[in-house]
């Protein structure tokens, strides 16, 4: 069933306007806890639907959250300020962290001395929205130790987030398949449009590529090459629209896979080929992603919904069940088409949002 997301009405000069949506944070049941532990889900950005704004209205996503790939971090109060990492790759986000933390004293009042634990976090400029995710993940744990009921919209927006795209704050809220309509003036978030649990039995391919020399873009880098690009051309922008209105989502929505796979082939093979300019010439960041998604594709016949996500360097294939992914996962070993650099993983899609567990304090 196709969920559509309810009417809101924003103001239209407001800097701070929200998605309408239940506050995930609420009030306190006790004084103190140990921790507010939050897990941010991670998500593959499908595509835009019209980034050069042909009818006034920019960007607009098609975006699925993912199983199996999280932020997760951990507040408590403490006797002075800490943030701390559980890993390598956690500590290079350290700084990124603390900075949300300033501007969430500066915009709430709130300076309590805190220590932020990063337990676990997204694989930065992968494709997988992991800026988003660690901001809402701080965000959310700040907000339910102070008591405070900010939404994941408000948040966003405080920290700098969905410029672009609405995808991952729509993805913490709820998860699922989900269609966003650009972010409007003022800074107004992206209205979400459309909302559907992918079938149980669908799995996604992630292909990740471990070569970090191969970031994909994002913020000031993203916003640049955007800018280089030509036009989108109108009649691709609807082709894009089309494909997503009558083919995606319809096909998610009724478990016609050949349909879901068709439409989401199609458009990234338009979103490739506009936006392979910025990215060496090629639709994929990683040529090895690249090669292993496409040889993934052929042997499914068609059969497979194939692309990469945002910038890259992450790809995707998702296929129909978890038999049918192994089966080509094991064939594309034994067929030599698994880079060195690659790591491969078959996850369900999820369709739940992320979740906060503690209460905090007064």
């Amino acid at each position: 069933m196709l969920a559509l997301a309810p009417e809101t009405k924003q103001p239209a000069a407001s800097a701070h306007a929200m998605i309408a949506c239940e506050p995930v944070s609420s009030p306190m049941d006790t004084d103190r806890v140990d921790a507010v532990t939050v897990q941010a889900p991670g998500r593959l950005h499908l595509g835009f639907l019209d980034p050069s704004g042909s009818l006034g209205r920019s960007f607009g996503s098609l975006g699925l959250v993912l199983e199996g790939f999280e932020t997760v971090v951990a507040l408590k109060g403490a006797s002075h300020d800490a943030v701390t990492a559980d890993s390598a790759a956690a500590r290079l986000e350290t700084g990124r962290a603390q900075g949300f933390l300033d501007t969430l004293r500066r915009r709430s009042g709130r300076h309590d001395a805190l220590h932020l634990r990063l337990q676990q976090v997204l694989p930065a400029h992968a494709g997988f929205g992991s800026g988003t995710q660690l901001a809402l993940a701080v965000g959310h744990a700040f907000a339910r130790w102070h008591g405070l009921a900010l939404s994941s919209a408000t948040l966003a927006n405080w920290l700098g987030r969905g410029a672009r795209s609405g995808i991952g704050i729509a993805g913490f809220d709820q998860g699922g398949l989900l269609v966003e309509g650009g972010p409007g003036a003022e800074g107004a978030p992206a209205p979400l449009l459309a909302r559907i649990e992918l079938p149980e039995a669908w799995r996604v391919v992630v292909v990740q590529d471990e070569n970090s020399m191969l970031p994909g873009l994002s913020g000031s880098a993203e916003k640049a090459a955007i800018a280089t690009l030509p036009e989108l051309p109108r009649g691709a922008a609807a082709d894009i629209c089309h494909q997503v209105l009558m083919r995606v989502l319809p096909g998610a929505a009724c478990a016609d896979f050949a349909a879901f796979a068709a439409g989401v082939t199609h458009m990234q093979r338009l979103l490739g080929a506009h936006f392979a300019a910025a990215q060496g010439g090629s639709p994929y960041t990683s040529a090895a992603v690249g090669q292993l998604v496409r040889w993934l594709g052929t042997a499914a016949e068609g059969e497979a919904a194939i692309g990469q996500s945002s910038w890259g360097p992450t790809g995707f294939a998702i296929l129909p069940s978890q038999a049918r992914a192994e089966t080509l996962v094991r064939a594309a070993h034994a067929a030599g088409q698994v880079g060195v650099s690659l790591n491969v993983r078959i996850v369900p899609a999820r369709s739940r949002g992320g979740s906060i567990v503690g209460a905090g304090r007064r």
